[in-house]
């Protein structure tokens, strides 16, 4: 009778155990997911916003006004990592981007998205779904075991150990990564051809008739009320870690360069992983800048008029050319 007992009692702190699971840990500390926005791991940005619905400055008030802070081209190019190159997204508000070539199912994390939390505890969290056509979208699923004896504070703390897989877990300059495998068994969803990454507010209400709910049925506790402009979750840009070109060769081990935003609306920023001689020309074939360019060197060209333009890189293995289209 005793051995029963024993083992009964292995059992509950066995599933206790398992509720409240630990989860990768903030920016700087052992066994940490967080992807810099300067990691080499990163390949190419979000190019486009195809649409954005701002969320509500308070969800209970719904005639108070929306979230209103930041240009949703914030959401473009590379994460600037700061508190103001962001959009802002509202009570339950969304933004849906696309790229320039589809993000894959490869190995392991796949994308990774940046919000703007200026320290470790202050997190303003956000579903993510992906779509292949822009009608359907699946959400990656997502675990919070954040406690709902007290609701989270406007300016409140949240342990990052306690959340599974929405964006927003991690600091400024840090993005969020998530693994197309997770939706595996999802139907009428291309994995090797996702062309467009939605991210959907949480609202961080612990008040079911207000709450949010992980992939699990749990409320998400977030800091709530945010009632003021830069409310809610805070787009800084999606980064793309596995790239589909439609050649079956993953670009991450051999495309020695990234263009953002592209399209351009004027300012286009060129950043080389090898040191390359760059070429831009016209459609037809007129030179119209030449570069040479040093590993891991950012540049950016402002004075391009509208139209199509062909940049080529050369480095010493390869010749490659990549379109850009400039539409201000």
């Amino acid at each position: 009778m005793t051995s029963m007992k024993n083992i009964l009692l292995l059992l509950i702190l066995l599933s206790h155990s398992l509720t409240q699971a630990q989860y990768a840990p903030p920016v700087g500390q052992i066994g940490t997911t967080a992807i810099s926005t300067d990691s080499s791991d990163i390949i190419n940005w979000a190019t486009e916003v195809v649409q954005f619905n701002p969320g509500f400055l308070n969800i209970t008030n719904p005639m108070g006004g929306n979230a209103d802070f930041g240009n949703t081209t914030n959401a473009l190019g590379q994460a600037e990592g700061t508190s103001a190159d962001v959009i802002s997204l509202g009570d339950n508000g969304s933004i849906t981007l696309t790229f320039q070539n589809p993000i894959r199912n490869g190995l392991g994390n796949d994308f990774a998205v940046f919000e703007n939390g200026f320290d470790n505890f202050f997190l303003e969290l956000a579903h993510v779904e992906v779509s292949t056509n822009g009608v359907r979208f699946v959400r990656l699923p997502s675990i919070s075991n954040i406690s709902l004896a007290t609701q989270v504070n406007s300016f409140g703390n949240t342990d990052a150990t306690k959340i599974y897989n929405l964006a927003g877990k991690y600091k400024q300059g840090y993005g969020t990564p998530f693994d197309l495998s997770d939706i595996s068994d999802s139907t009428n969803i291309n994995l090797d051809s996702i062309n467009f990454v939605r991210v959907i507010d949480v609202v961080g209400s612990i008040n079911s008739n207000y709450s949010t709910y992980d992939s699990q049925g749990n409320i998400i506790n977030d800091p709530y009320p945010t009632a003021f402009s830069s409310g809610g979750f805070d787009l800084d840009g999606i980064a793309v870690i596995n790239e589909n070109t439609f050649t079956g060769i993953n670009e991450k081990k051999i495309k020695p360069y990234s263009i953002y935003p592209n399209p351009s609306k004027g300012i286009t920023t060129i950043r080389t992983k090898t040191d390359c001689e760059v070429d831009i020309t016209s459609i037809n074939g007129q030179l119209i800048q030449h570069y040479s360019l040093l590993k891991d060197e950012k540049i950016e060209i402002n004075n391009l008029r509208n139209g199509i333009y062909l940049i080529y890189f050369k480095n010493n293995t390869q010749n490659l050319t990549h379109k850009l289209i400039v539409n201000q």
